[in-house]
């Protein structure tokens, strides 16, 4: 019998590699271990050679660790598209984020603002750069701990207003969705698996990828708030 395949993910795919590890290990009979933290520590690991069968991260975060031996060539398998929502606190009034603009107006008038350490958190800065109102947010603008997420901050009244991928808000308690980010902004990452160089079982690693890429794995992903890829 197939070992326990290991992997390591950030936490935007905590909660669905979770739900699909079970499922898979249900099908095949081959138990999945995933251990979930933030994601630049996931690839500093991968980075540094600790033994694992999988990663699962954004897309250029696996092309980077291929470009440098961690993660076999070829072996990316692209599993969701993850959009990123807008949260306040439960209870609290929820701004008019329909638009671009409407969505601007509602970052100037929140007195803090939560972002993550990963790559929409990057994004989201840019954002505010093109927009022209970094300066005016600094010093209102909160970023979480690696593997702390940003509705977190949100339901302690930590931030009036906290940007994050819908999958690391939705089962979260004390919030409230305010929606998705406008199409006209929205940042959207795809994460991705990849084969690890440390890997002693790649034939069921790969067997494993196929499965996540598969439409039976899409319900699970449309649950934990992401599209397949």
């Amino acid at each position: 019998m197939t070992a326990t395949l290991t992997g390591i993910s950030s936490m935007a795919t905590r909660q669905v590699l979770n739900e699909l590890a079970k499922a898979y290990q249900q099908r095949s009979g081959v138990p999945v271990a995933v251990e979930s933290v933030g994601g630049v520590d996931a690839a500093k690991r991968v980075a540094a050679g600790e033994a694992f069968d999988f990663v699962v991260l954004a897309a250029d975060a696996i092309d980077k660790l291929v470009a440098s031996g961690q993660v076999v060539a070829g072996s990316r398998v692209d599993l969701v598209h993850s959009g990123v929502s807008v949260a306040v606190k439960a209870g609290a009034a929820r701004p008019d984020i329909s638009s671009e603009e409407a969505l601007k107006r509602a970052v100037l008038a929140a007195p803090t603002v939560g972002y993550s350490t990963g790559p929409s958190g990057v994004a989201l800065v840019k954002l505010f750069e093109r927009w022209g109102i970094a300066q005016e947010l600094q010093g209102k603008l909160v970023q979480a701990q690696p593997g702390i997420p940003v509705g977190a901050l949100v339901a302690r009244g930590e931030v009036a207003l906290g940007f994050q991928q819908l999958s690391e808000l939705i089962h979260l308690e004390g919030i409230a969705l305010a929606g998705p980010m406008p199409p006209a902004v929205q940042i959207t990452t795809t994460f991705s698996a990849g084969l690890c160089a440390t890997s002693a079982q790649a034939e069921a690693t790969r067997a494993l990828f196929a499965f996540l890429a598969s439409p039976a794995a899409e319900e699970a992903k449309r649950r934990n708030g992401m599209e397949a890829a």
